[in-house]
């Protein structure tokens, strides 16, 4: 993967993972801290999701830090019924994403809620609307992977 990079977007990726700057112009900040122009920080920056190299670009929070909970969680849905589910799911403000997954647990998703009791509810909640156990998976231990390229 790394021969498909060129310098400039290595920089980018090498950079920008451990921070980005919040003020009124952040992307002029982060480009000045990376000696170019904050058009071409941008443009990198969609040319690496557009050629999926990278697959998202935006803060992470830590949502237990806040007060929040926070669960990975999967469903076993009907071959024929997972857009469905999934459009159940995509309506609910507490279900921050999901994909497809070819495995017996085929529909994953990741819930956000503000307390503990508040996941346990929506869980409930899904359950009912969907017709399907959720497989709950809380995080245990935080892991934080770099990916750190040589320029």
């Amino acid at each position: 993967m790394t021969e498909n990079l060129t310098e400039i977007e290595k920089r980018v990726i090498n950079n920008l993972q451990g921070g980005f700057p919040v003020c009124a112009r952040p992307f002029l900040q982060a480009a000045s801290d990376l000696d170019m122009t904050e058009d071409a920080l941008m443009q990198t920056i969609e040319g690496l999701l557009e050629r999926n190299i990278i697959s998202r670009f935006g803060p992470l929070f830590d949502i237990e830090k806040t007060g929040g909970a926070f669960c990975l969680c999967a469903i076993s849905t009907a071959e024929n019924d997972w857009q469905q589910t999934a459009d159940i799911l995509n309506s609910l403000a507490e279900v921050a994403h999901n994909y497809l997954r070819s495995h017996h647990y085929n529909l994953w998703f990741v819930l956000a809620t503000e307390t503990e009791q508040l996941m346990q509810q929506t869980i409930s909640k899904i359950e009912t609307l969907t017709g399907y156990s959720v497989l709950a998976l809380p995080k245990e231990k935080e892991f934080f992977i770099g990916l750190h390229l040589e320029v």
